[in-house]
């Protein structure tokens, strides 16, 4: 599934918080916010796709997930917070070569003619966040228990998956069928993926050492040896050339949204535009990992999910732009559900967990923050229904907002400007007093009030922005007409 991944290290972020998101592009699908309580979690797990049965450990931890509404193709749980404040996106999918499939094939279930599965395939990302979530306790578990199981069962397609806590986020990229690498995210440090494989510096001695900050699968070396993988000159170890892809179509869908993320946040740092760019939009080397050139908001995370090669020759929607929609945007058309995943290490532990969620095209919704230490959340987020109801649905506001805004954008893009801005502002607002109220009365109850009124809110803001855009529509129709009936 093609998305885009942002992780912000607690040092690189504005207040110390672990932030990581992903913009969850699936195939316009519908999606909702959900609590899974340990007595709902199963005991025993089995994949459609793949037709996997797995044991699941016993006692689970709640978890909160973003799961499909329409169950025929599986949970795909997208991400999630769980009792224990850590935090889980998955997946990012990523790219490969034939030398690392050829060596590690992907392990994809068999078929009999009439379509039912004769041999079981392996995980994917339909599974993976019911698969661990549930049962970590801190972010480097989450990359020990998923590559255990990555060894066990193998994979079926490649992917890129994060982990975090208040103190670490750990990234994890699959190598073929069975095989794994994660590197700790530097504190100071912001990562971007845009559904390649990433990872551009490995310190073997560390992961076969220590692991203070690398882990990899145990016979990593000795696959990379006995598999001729080893593509690097000068003893200089780089993950991606190795594992990675070097394609033409990387050109125009991939390297384009990493140029647009580190030209964003690291504007001075290097020579972005014009002949003597250190980097282009085409560049296999634009690095996995930089120190921004100031500490990363929310609201920048969500702007830069969002982007669409604003104030470049690409953006789709200038009227002066010389090559508009020549690379693929990082706010896609598609986009089912985004969310910012932050870790707060200043507050109480019942409240440190905070989801910022977005569905719909990014460039046209919104994002609300909500307490994931509750037991349920507001129907207006959890009750998305395969019908379009765009007054008991956040998730259908946002869609049907995006619809008429990209068909209408220069009539529309200020109303969404301001309905962006206000949810943010409102959306500090709530979380502050609640912040407050939680310190001095330390009542878990007033998480779901506050969410209850971040709900109201949102709503609120929804629908009227809904009937600002779809006024701009209407006057833009084609068979209106100058002549008036009176």
């Amino acid at each position: 599934m093609a998305c885009t991944t942002i992780l912000v290290g607690k040092k690189a972020s504005y207040d110390g918080s672990t932030l990581i998101a992903r913009n969850d592009d699936g195939f316009f699908d519908e999606k909702k916010l959900i609590v899974v309580p340990p007595e709902k979690q199963p005991k025993t797990y089995k994949s459609k796709i793949a037709g996997l049965e797995i044991r699941l450990p016993e006692n689970p931890l709640r978890y909160t997930a973003t799961p499909s509404v329409n169950p025929t193709h599986g949970i795909w749980a997208a991400n999630g917070i769980n009792e224990a404040n850590v935090a889980m996106t998955a997946t990012e999918t990523l790219t490969s070569n034939p030398l690392v499939l050829g060596a590690d094939p992907y392990v994809r279930a068999e078929r009999k003619k009439n379509g039912q599965i004769k041999t079981p395939g392996g995980i994917g990302e339909e599974d993976l966040v019911v698969l661990v979530l549930p049962y970590i306790r801190s972010a480097r578990e989450g990359v020990l228990r998923l590559g255990a199981l990555l060894e066990q069962y193998g994979t079926y397609e490649p992917n890129g998956i994060a982990f975090s806590d208040e103190n670490e986020i750990w990234w994890l990229e699959t190598i073929g069928g069975h095989h794994y690498i994660a590197r700790r995210v530097k504190d100071e440090e912001y990562v971007i993926m845009p559904n390649q494989f990433g990872i551009d510096r490995f310190d073997l001695d560390d992961a076969f050492g220590a692991q203070k900050e690398h882990l990899c699968s145990a016979d990593l070396k000795e696959f990379i040896a006995e598999n001729h993988l080893d593509l690097n000159l000068n003893g200089v170890f780089n993950p991606r050339l190795i594992f990675g892809s070097h394609s033409d179509a990387d050109h125009v869908y991939n390297t384009p949204r990493a140029w647009f993320m580190a030209r964003y946040f690291n504007p001075r740092t290097y020579r972005w535009d014009g002949e003597n760019a250190d980097f282009t939009p085409e560049s296999d080397d634009i690095p996995w990992s930089l120190v921004p050139e100031h500490k990363i908001t929310v609201e920048e995370v969500k702007y830069i999910l969002s982007s669409y090669y604003q104030g470049t020759p690409y953006n789709p929607y200038s009227k002066v732009a010389s090559k508009p929609g020549v690379y693929r945007p990082i706010g896609i058309s598609r986009t089912g559900v985004m969310e910012i995943l932050q870790i707060r290490p200043y507050v109480a532990e019942a409240i440190k967990g905070v989801e910022w969620l977005s569905f719909g095209s990014n460039p046209f919704n919104g994002s609300v923050p909500l307490y994931a230490n509750v037991p349920s959340f507001p129907k207006y987020f959890s009750g998305t229904t395969l019908d379009i109801d765009t007054a008991a649905s956040f998730f259908w506001a946002s869609r049907m907002i995006g619809v008429l805004a990209d068909a209408n954008y220069g009539a529309c893009i200020q109303h969404i400007e301001r309905y962006q801005a206000t949810l943010f502002n409102k959306g500090h607002e709530i979380l502050n007093r609640y912040d407050a109220c939680f310190a001095k009365e330390g009542d878990l109850k007033q998480l779901e009030k506050a969410n209850e009124e971040v709900a109201k809110m949102a709503k609120e803001e929804s629908l009227k922005t809904l009937r600002n855009v779809t006024m701009e529509a209407s006057k833009a129709m084609k068979c209106g007409y100058s002549r008036a009936d009176n």
